[in-house]
């Protein structure tokens, strides 16, 4: 099986429906229990996320302050990952990097230096995975146990669908791992394509739409 239809096969696997606070909070009784790795891939460019102080302070212009806000986050993530599963995340980036992207990558900086394992593919290195449907924003537990985290059309969370058929999972994870080895580390891509930039603006407006997974 190729790694594209593994990953369009996702979309029509069956999977129970999960309210977003149900899934949050089962999010984290599985994690605190996780033995191994923890994978999560990312696609979209664009996320609405008021519910983070440091998204909140840079859409609302003061720049200064998400980076403290962000900065604020390390010390407990540092403690976290040192007690956890490794936590092993891609995120597909497309360029130019859209106001959420610059500042995600941000947060990525200091999450990558608290210890979770990031790493960034270019979206034309998945063009040919997502000729019939964009890639999933998929969380995986092992071979047996997968999320894919879905929201609504302004790139709000609204929920995920838990994914238990291994006939599903268990590719995905291999496609996700293999995909992972070919990508760069976040730390040099951040050093290298955000941290020149000036501060991004209006993180609350979608892009227009650049790729399939937008």
């Amino acid at each position: 099986m190729t790694r594209t239809h593994v990953f369009a096969d996702v979309w029509n696997a069956e999977g129970e429906s999960l309210a977003l606070r149900d899934y949050q909070a089962e999010f984290d009784e599985v994690y605190r229990a996780a033995e191994g790795e923890v994978w999560k891939l990312e696609r979209a460019q664009h996320f609405h996320e008021p519910d983070v102080p440091s998204w909140r302070a840079a859409h609302e212009g003061d720049w200064p302050l998400a980076l403290d806000l962000i900065e604020e986050t390390r010390e407990p993530l540092t403690a976290m990952y040192r007690e956890r599963a490794a936590f092993l995340r891609l995120r597909v980036v497309e360029m130019p990097l859209t106001p959420y992207m610059r500042w995600e990558a941000h947060v990525f900086s200091v999450r990558a230096a608290a210890g979770e394992k990031i790493r960034v593919l270019t979206a034309s290195a998945v063009a040919d995975l997502e000729r019939g449907a964009p890639l999933p924003e998929l969380v995986i537990f092992g071979s047996d146990l997968m999320y894919q985290v879905c929201y609504d059309e302004i790139g709000a969370a609204s929920g995920a669908r838990r994914i238990r058929d291994t006939r599903v999972v268990a590719p995905c994870l291999t496609a996700l791992a293999s995909l992972y080895r070919e990508a760069e580390d976040l730390l040099p891509f951040f050093e290298r394509e955000v941290a020149p930039l000036p501060p991004p603006a209006d993180l609350s407006q979608p892009p227009p739409r650049t790729g399939i997974g937008s």
